[in-house]
C-alpha cells in the first residue's frame, strides 16, 4: 500500500477561510509534512481561519493526528499563530493490508 499523503489547499476569495484537505495516508511520518503548510496558510491572511480536513483520507493514524495537534497546540501556546480547526472522520479509517 502506498503511504503517501496528498494535500489540496482551498482559499476562499476573501481569504478569510483556508482549508487544507488531506487524502492518502495521514500517519506519524506524513504528519510532519503538514506543519509547514499550516504555518504558511496562517501567514497568508492575518486572521484567516485555517481548517485541516482529513475526511477524504484513506488511512488516518491516531498517533499521527495527535502529533500534529500537539505541534499546533504548542505553537498556539507560544503565540505563533491562531488555532487550527480539525475535521476528521468519526471513525478513523485504518490501514488496509493487501
Amino acid at each position: 500500500m502506498d503511504h503517501k499523503i496528498s494535500v489540496t489547499v482551498q482559499i476562499d476569495m476573501d481569504g478569510k477561510n483556508i482549508r487544507i484537505i488531506t487524502a492518502g495516508c495521514l500517519t506519524r511520518f506524513s504528519q510532519s509534512a503538514l506543519l509547514p503548510l499550516i504555518r504558511r496558510a496562517r501567514k497568508l491572511t492575518p486572521g484567516a481561519r485555517v481548517t485541516l480536513d482529513a475526511t477524504p483520507a484513506r488511512h488516518v493514524e491516531a498517533l499521527g493526528l495527535d502529533l500534529l495537534r500537539d505541534a499546533i497546540d504548542d505553537e498556539v501556546s507560544h503565540g505563533n499563530g491562531p488555532p487550527v480547526q480539525f475535521v476528521v472522520p468519526a471513525h478513523l479509517p485504518g490501514l488496509l493490508h493487501g
